[in-house]
């Protein structure tokens, strides 16, 4: 049995450098497939919606993904707002230049604006956007790196963040070995998913981190299957 008692910090496939674009692109293509029967694009919706609330009518709302990877989400997003009939504008940010390139190839329609680079570069001027978000980003970081990341999001989003992640539990662990150790063909997937869940969260977790970074007034909702939705709304 693995000790979950602890985040793990032993270092995903996915961050290294060098990886074949064709392996990236296999990677990208299964955590969509995952990430739409789990049910995290529909939490990343949950967290729109949520921030949503208050926009003003028949502004464009501004949405900005770091560590967008392939760009499903925001095509989700995308799909979700243009059926309300609410007007928006996108940008992802990730510092793998194979993920943007996947992300233009995939959704060449998408019209997003999409940034090679580390997020903590990016400097929006007077055009921060309204809502600022990431899924399946933060474990892939340290608690103090997540400090930061938190304070950098407060401070460029004008009307808040939010954050979907994984929370670290055994059954979650186990289940997504065995789900893509049958099902999946990418050597990336297969490593990753279920170190994912080792270098995930639990909510006394998420709440010391944000209480380090002084943040306050934020919200975490425990989601199926095994995540945590967090959102942070600027007064």
């Amino acid at each position: 049995m693995i000790d979950l008692s602890a985040r793990s910090y032993k270092k995903e496939l996915l961050d290294s450098d060098n990886i074949p674009f064709a392996d990236i692109r296999q990677n990208m293509k299964e955590l969509n497939t995952v990430n739409t029967w789990l049910g995290g694009h529909r939490i990343t919706l949950d967290g729109i919606k949520e921030m949503a609330l208050n926009h003003k009518a028949g502004k464009p709302i501004s949405i900005c993904e770091i560590g967008c990877g392939g760009g499903d989400n925001l095509q989700v997003i995308k799909r979700y707002l243009r059926k309300k009939n609410i007007p928006a504008t996108f940008s992802g940010i990730d510092i793998k230049p194979e993920c943007i390139a996947f992300a233009k190839q995939q959704y060449p329609k998408m019209y997003a604006q999409w940034i090679t680079s580390d997020y903590r570069l990016v400097n929006f001027g007077d055009n921060k956007p309204d809502i600022i978000f990431s899924s399946l980003f933060c474990h892939h970081f340290t608690n103090e790196e997540l400090r930061s990341m938190l304070l950098w999001m407060k401070e460029n989003a004008g009307s808040g963040f939010f954050i979907n992640d994984l929370q670290r539990h055994p059954l979650a662990y186990y289940s997504i070995r065995f789900i893509t150790r049958i099902f999946s063909r990418s050597y990336l997937v297969k490593n990753d998913a279920p170190l994912s869940v080792a270098r995930g969260f639990t909510k006394k977790e998420w709440s010391d981190i944000f209480e380090t970074a002084a943040i306050k007034k934020f919200s975490i909702q425990w989601k199926w299957a095994f995540r945590y939705l967090i959102i942070y709304k600027n007064d």
